[in-house]
């Protein structure tokens, strides 16, 4: 449940970022969906290590690599999802959330069984 809500809180950020990068400074679908990773990863990684696995243990800078290997991982499969959602004629934004939610899964599974083990 915390990862959950950990997760609708980066999923909150990362839209809010892909949007304004988007449309705000005018960058291609592609890049502001890194850009978005990249704030919405930290954002998440601080609250994951705090509260969702806080009884993890394990060193903030180990969690933090395996965490961003995780992430790296899910980013490569929403950038899939998102290229492929648009090439199919959804808009970039709607494209950008549902491959969001599709790829979170297995986001909880990796960062679960490995990152925050």
């Amino acid at each position: 449940m915390r990862f959950c809500v950990v997760g609708a809180s980066g999923y909150v950020v990362n839209l809010l970022v892909y949007v304004a990068l988007l449309n705000g400074v005018g960058l291609h679908y592609i890049e502001s969906a890194v850009g978005a990773f990249c704030v919405a990863w930290l954002n998440n990684f601080a609250l994951n290590r705090s509260w969702t696995f806080k009884g993890s243990g394990g060193k903030a800078l180990e969690q933090g690599a395996r965490y961003l290997a995780v992430s790296l991982v899910a980013l490569g499969m929403n950038l899939a999802l998102l290229h492929g959602l648009v090439v199919a004629g959804i808009p970039e934004l709607p494209a950008q959330a549902i491959a969001i939610l599709l790829v979170t899964p297995v986001a909880f599974l990796l960062n679960r069984r490995w990152a925050f083990r």
